[in-house]
């Protein structure tokens, strides 16, 4: 007779069991789908944001869609450190990334080499003002400048992405 009263207690805990977990079940899913939409629209703002901005660097662009331009090998004298007697140099390659699909790259950026010095003065003006150690901290913010430096002289967003390589900081 215990057994059988023990079975019914166990049932009827699984059967309140069941229940209270089908009313969480409920009443959790309204809110999980509420803070889903909040999350999406808060994403949905931020996104519209950094787009409208019009972040440098942030385009997205199709690797089909991109031309490079290589500035060779450019020697940058840089600012002295406050208590540093040496002089320190910017030695590096500079490589532009352009959008094929822009309106003015068919302006632009087909006739490069004609406009190399004047992006060479824009690259030489920015690295000039930076210290050794702040060249070689800041590296990205340099590039950024760049960019925007370039962008405003071509009064154009077709050069999207700066790139350095085979940099030394010496």
């Amino acid at each position: 007779m215990k057994k059988n009263l023990i079975s019914v207690i166990i049932l009827a805990l699984l059967i309140v069991n069941i229940v209270l977990t089908a009313i969480m079940m409920f009443s959790v899913t309204g809110t999980a789908r509420k803070t889903s939409a909040l999350v999406d629209n808060i994403t949905r703002a931020l996104n519209l944001e950094l787009t409208a901005r019009g972040e440098a660097g942030k385009t997205a662009v199709p690797m089909s869609d991109i031309a490079t331009y290589d500035i060779a090998e450019m020697t940058i004298e840089l600012q002295q450190s406050e208590g540093d007697d040496k002089q320190h140099y910017f030695v590096g390659a500079i490589t532009l990334s352009m959008n094929t699909k822009d309106k003015d790259y068919k302006t632009y950026g087909e006739e490069m080499e004609s406009r190399e010095s004047l992006i060479k003065s824009e690259i030489t003006d920015v690295i000039s003002n930076y210290t050794a150690e702040e060249a070689r901290n800041n590296q990205d913010a340099i590039k950024s400048e760049i960019l925007e430096r370039i962008q405003t002289m071509f009064d154009s967003e077709f050069v999207f992405n700066v790139a350095f390589s085979d940099i030394m900081i010496q």
